[in-house]
């Protein structure tokens, strides 16, 4: 049977959230230490594992069918590459960042300064909107030790918490980007693969909705529902259920995560009690 081939990150953040990912679809893979490449068991599915800076590359190639990648990778390395899917983990942002005790009123303070990156095309491309000319030292591995050695004013890199910038006496100064994973597609995928790729991403759809929204109970007095009702911003209807002690019903319905705790506040406010949130698994629509 035919099967798509998707490029995963070797290790790290990226790698685990990966594999939770297609876990949470449902595809078993076996995963054997230092492995290079699995089979899922149970899904038309390969992985390989690869660098990240290659994944490009192949997807360009049609060695891969499909990867999930740091939307920051594509951006420098394949902006020939189509996406089909934001994925909402790996979140980070492409930054520029500059010792603490220099002084930065606009980007404009970069002109001819020297600025250490593995993303030099992401820096060039950026800087030129502002017909800024920066002098760009490529760097594979850790930029941030670039200041304090002498070889570069500033640094272009990705930024998740800022503690790495703070340890090195760094301070961010311009967002450049900001980047998550994403489910990127080759531009040789063939129409097989591409039936393939159409089922995984409906699990996909289905497993992101679910992290996005928690399904609710509340009770509440019947003279208090159809307030309540006006204030839930979920699926198409809720479902109310009368409970056995007279005047009151159970209210069913799903909310968005984001909004959850304002939700919760103002059904108490009007009147809901015993409210119960359950975690979602998946949510087909």
């Amino acid at each position: 049977m035919k099967k798509i081939k998707i490029a995963v990150q070797k290790s790290g953040r990226l790698n685990q959230d990966s594999l939770k990912l297609l876990k949470d679809c449902g595809i078993s893979i076996d995963n054997g230490k230092d492995q290079l490449k699995a089979i899922a068991s149970n899904f038309p599915l390969e992985v390989l594992y690869l660098r990240n800076g290659d994944i490009p590359q192949y997807l360009r190639d049609g060695v891969v069918d499909i990867a999930i990648i740091g939307e920051n990778v594509l951006i420098e390395k394949g902006t020939d590459i189509g996406i089909v899917e934001k994925l909402g983990f790996s979140k980070c942002r492409v930054s520029i960042a500059i010792p603490k005790e220099s002084t930065f009123k606009s980007i404009k303070d970069l002109d001819g300064m020297r600025i250490a990156t593995s993303y030099p095309n992401t820096v060039l491309n950026y800087f030129e909107k502002f017909n800024v000319k920066p002098e760009v030292h490529i760097i594979n591995g850790s930029v941030e030790i670039a200041p304090n050695i002498g070889l570069a004013d500033a640094i272009c890199d990705i930024v998740s918490s800022g503690s790495t910038l703070f340890k090195n006496n760094l301070k961010e100064v311009e967002v450049m980007l900001k980047s998550e994973a994403v489910l990127a597609v080759s531009p040789k995928i063939s129409t097989e693969n591409q039936q393939i790729l159409d089922k995984l991403q409906f699990r996909i759809q289905a497993v992101l909705r679910a992290r996005k929204s928690k399904y609710i109970l509340m009770n509440a007095p019947n003279d208090k529902i159809e307030t309540i009702i006006k204030l839930l911003p979920g699926m198409r209807s809720p479902t109310v259920l009368p409970l056995a002690e007279e005047g009151w019903s159970s209210i069913h319905t799903v909310i968005e995560k984001n909004s959850f705790w304002e939700v919760i506040d103002e059904l108490k406010a009007n009147g809901a009690e015993g409210l119960l949130v359950i975690p979602i698994e998946k949510m087909v629509l």
